[in-house]
């Protein structure tokens, strides 16, 4: 109930998933976060050879702002995403898609997301890690 000289304001509504969840802010506190877990990693670690994170950072945060509907740099920048083709080199197998998505998780958990956002983006995610295995344990 509003009180008498109230108002109230619905969310502007959007279709567009990157800007009704908060876009790049968001997407920011998702892979720092993500990022937090990997840098101790000790299955995870090993497959980023740069000895700073930041450029892998830099790389998962374009990607995902533009699969959600943000700016398009990613692609302009790196071409089509191919994703098990850049995943090849290296060995994933289920521990690894595992540690990634227990990271991944505690990263989404941050967000404090509605949860028909939340169970979208992890939905995505979740499929994205299974498609990325290339090997066994």
């Amino acid at each position: 109930m509003v009180a008498s000289g109230q108002t109230f304001s619905q969310p502007e509504y959007t279709e567009n998933f990157y800007e009704a969840i908060g876009g790049h802010p968001t997407f920011v506190k998702l892979v720092d976060a993500f990022y937090e877990g990997v840098a101790d990693d000790e299955i995870l670690r090993p497959m980023y050879p740069e000895q700073d994170l930041r450029p892998a950072k830099e790389r998962l945060l374009l990607f995902l702002e533009q699969y959600w509907g943000g700016p398009k740099t990613y692609g302009e920048q790196r071409g089509h995403p191919r994703l098990r083709m850049r995943h090849m080199p290296f060995r994933v197998g289920p521990q690894a898609r595992d540690a990634w998505l227990r990271h991944m998780r505690h990263a989404v958990d941050r967000l404090d997301l509605a949860p028909l956002h939340e169970a979208t983006l992890w939905d995505y995610l979740e499929r994205a890690a299974l498609s990325m295995v290339n090997a066994a344990d």
